[in-house]
């Protein structure tokens, strides 16, 4: 009986993994929704950003606010974030991204493992990728899946999943607004 019970529970989190792997809608679904995201000219100049962590069971555990600095050199759209904690810490991440001929957009960060991968359809952009996230001392492999629509041409809303081993952990939620249409 011991050693069925560790093999019981890898096998349930092997068909959480592929049921969560499986879910979602498609980006597609959106591809007549206006306004349409062009990701290169919104995020080109200074945009600001408010968000928030959540754990699943619906505790805030941070906020924080974002500047991203937007750059587009040569086909690759650069996105300099600065991220300021409500706990008083803060951290940077450097995008890299340039649209492939399949019109999927691909991502690099030094905290992302690999290749972020994004589909973009209408005003709907979906963005997949591991992030290497530091806790205590430890670094984790949590899986992103960002949803983000955009509202007008200012407002980008991201709704964001975090999971490991196909169990999602917590959810991120950012509201977008670009500096240049402050009043």
């Amino acid at each position: 009986m011991r050693t069925l019970m560790p093999r019981l529970k890898l096998s349930a989190l092997a068909v959480l993994a592929l049921l969560g792997g499986c879910a979602g809608p498609d980006v597609q679904q959106y591809r007549a929704q206006q306004p349409a995201l062009d990701l290169a000219a919104y995020f080109t100049g200074t945009t600001d950003a408010w968000g928030m962590f959540q754990r699943r069971g619906g505790d805030v555990v941070k906020r924080f606010h974002v500047t991203i600095t937007g750059t587009s050199k040569d086909g690759t759209l650069t996105l300099d974030e600065q991220f300021r904690y409500s706990d008083g810490t803060s951290q940077q991440r450097v995008w890299r991204l340039v649209r492939g001929a399949d019109g999927l957009w691909r991502g690099r960060a030094d905290d992302v493992k690999g290749e972020a991968i994004g589909e973009l359809a209408g005003n709907a952009l979906r963005w997949q990728y591991t992030l290497l996230l530091p806790v205590d001392g430890s670094t984790y492999q949590m899986r992103f899946d960002d949803w983000m629509f955009l509202i007008d041409d200012c407002t980008m809303i991201n709704r964001a999943s975090m999971t490991k081993l196909g169990v999602e952990l917590g959810q991120v939620t950012l509201t977008f607004r670009r500096r240049a249409c402050a009043p």
